[in-house]
């Protein structure tokens, strides 16, 4: 018979290893169910750009992964809410998810008078994928070729220099109403529909001045058909490490870099949620995908469920007081 020393020890030893074992069995079970059937990433908007090379990285990635095909499905239309709601309406099961940018989640809950999702109820925050340092940039015949440059002018002659965004109430038209603020300036912003015809109004000299995410103009400032004037984050992007920041050039607040997450359906479970993040950061890390990105701009960003939940709330408030203070509202 066993001593009562020897019955412990053999007790103990089973509670360890059903303890080490348990997590490899809930990772096994997730592991089936997303081998299941295919996966489908919704990006809100057309072909091109950020939201399209991350969408079509995760779905090669996690479709090597779980042996499933992965599919883009570029859904674009109403400000990208389109694509949202092809999300919201999916099971949580992981196997539909959306590829969003961060005005979507931050500036367009306050902006739109009728923004149809609630994004703490409709939606579950997976994880943050990327960033990108937003800049402001110049034609050449400008003749601006720094920050101070700009403040010099704009405010030797006021009114007489103007700036370009994608849209009234974007992430880079409230850049430039914070710039305004912080540098105690005044130039007009230019509404336009979409990043392109803006990008092309100021390589054609028609307004001097642009408001955009790296990746857009990032070929244009290598060719030196655009100068770069500063990047509005917190320190120099690895991608163009020459630009100084706003903050360095005596602009401090600033620091708004453009970003891009995953999301899913309401009603995913924690677990499914924090494999899902485990899975898209590993996908990001690997090698030749972070030198893909990078190429672009891109640098990952690994902020996952609650932290990355709690971000948006903080970016979301922030954002608030900007729209509120600058009386900005839809057309």
């Amino acid at each position: 018979m066993l001593s009562r020393r020897q019955l412990t020890r053999s007790a103990l030893a089973c509670a360890a290893l059903l303890a080490a074992t348990a997590p490899l069995h809930a990772q096994t079970a997730i592991d089936k169910a997303l081998s299941s059937e295919k996966f489908t990433l919704v990006a809100p908007f057309p072909p091109g750009g950020p939201i399209d090379t991350l969408a079509r990285v995760l779905a090669e990635g996690l479709a090597k992964k779980y042996g499933q095909v992965g599919v883009v499905d570029n859904a674009p239309g109403a400000a990208g809410n389109i694509g949202m709601d092809k999300v919201r309406r999916a099971k949580p099961d992981g196997h539909t998810m959306l590829v969003i940018p961060a005005g979507n989640l931050t500036i367009n809950p306050t902006l739109m008078p009728k923004f149809p999702f609630s994004i703490e109820k409709d939606f579950t925050a997976v994880t943050m994928l990327a960033t990108t340092p937003n800049v402001l940039v110049a034609n050449p015949a400008t003749g601006l070729k720094t920050l101070p440059d700009l403040i010099k002018t704009a405010k030797a002659k006021p009114d007489s220099l103007s700036y370009g965004s994608p849209g009234i109430g974007s992430g880079l038209h409230l850049a430039g109403e914070l710039f305004k603020s912080q540098a105690n300036v005044d130039i007009l912003h230019v509404a336009y529909k979409g990043t392109a015809p803006a990008l092309n109004d100021v390589l054609g000299g028609t307004i001097p001045l642009m408001f955009s995410n790296l990746p857009a103009v990032l070929p244009h400032l290598q060719s030196g058909k655009l100068v770069a004037l500063g990047v509005t984050d917190a320190k120099r992007s690895p991608s163009v490490p020459d630009i100084p920041t706003f903050t360095e050039q005596g602009v401090p607040g600033v620091e708004i870099p453009s970003w891009y997450s995953l999301l899913a359906p309401a009603g995913m479970s924690a677990e499914l949620a924090e494999q899902l993040a485990r899975d898209a950061q590993d996908i990001l890390a690997q090698p030749d995908v972070a030198e893909r990105l990078k190429t672009q701009g891109l640098v990952r960003w690994d902020l996952r469920t609650t932290a990355f939940t709690r971000h948006i709330q903080d970016e979301t408030a922030r954002w608030a007081k900007v729209i509120a203070a600058r009386g900005i509202k839809m057309e």
